[in-house]
């Protein structure tokens, strides 16, 4: 897909690097949405007191809320895992906005940025797994009788790896999907203000998403911590 005038790449052509900043666009604007977290994060922590206010207090709230959400989805026992899934519901809500703010590129639009983060799921939720379970995390994938488990044991391989697909496809498609319908409304119809109502709406569809995926990630982590039947 061709893309217009772009921000970022303007910078990495002062450096001798545009044309391998044209060819990863993702890369680039991911490093970016990575920038601005650290931005936010050392707003929010430059000056802790006991009795929160300004950006502190805001953060407070956001991050206590979602604490309290994970631990009401998977229990008292998922709340170690807060940073993993929070860390990915903000970043991903970050690279979806980007791609409504004009000379800029959402990089979940890009197939490979969440691929990536499905692996990093994937990995993650059978490390807990075993470090939860032991050895004993491989009755996961055996299912509740002895005879089927070799039949059973193919199954959830499949299952489990439809997850990396399952998350990859439906944050790309939606946001790639988003992406191209505000881009066309700019170039039929920029000057008339018709965009804006599709922009409001992806302001809400983006959050959607990072939502879902992370909850998708507490959901398969709670699974991994659970017992096997």
């Amino acid at each position: 897909m061709e893309h217009p005038l772009m921000f970022l790449p303007l910078f990495f052509e002062q450096i001798g690097l545009g044309e391998w900043a044209h060819h990863n666009l993702n890369v680039i604007h991911s490093w970016f949405a990575m920038l601005l977290l650290l931005v936010l994060a050392k707003l929010a922590t430059k000056s802790v007191q006991m009795i929160p206010a300004g950006a502190q207090n805001l953060f407070e709230v956001i991050l206590g809320g979602w604490e309290d959400f994970m631990v009401d989805v998977m229990g008292e026992h998922g709340r170690p895992y807060f940073p993993l899934v929070f860390t990915l519901f903000i970043y991903i809500l970050f690279m979806n906005w980007m791609g409504l703010v004009p000379g800029l590129f959402s990089p979940t639009a890009n197939i490979n940025t969440p691929l990536s983060m499905a692996l990093v799921v994937f990995v993650a939720t059978h490390i807990v797994g075993i470090k939860h379970h032991g050895f004993h995390y491989v009755k996961h994938f055996m299912g509740p009788v002895l005879a089927l488990a070799p039949l059973m044991i193919i199954i959830e391989i499949i299952g489990h790896l439809a997850r990396v697909l399952s998350l990859t496809f439906r944050l790309f498609g939606n946001i790639l999907g988003e992406d191209l319908v505000v881009a066309i409304l700019f170039f039929l119809a920029g000057m008339f203000l018709a965009p804006l109502p599709m922009m409001a709406l992806g302001i809400f569809t983006c959050f959607v998403q990072a939502f879902i995926f992370s909850l998708l990630t507490m959901l398969y982590i709670a699974a991994a911590l659970e017992e096997a039947h």
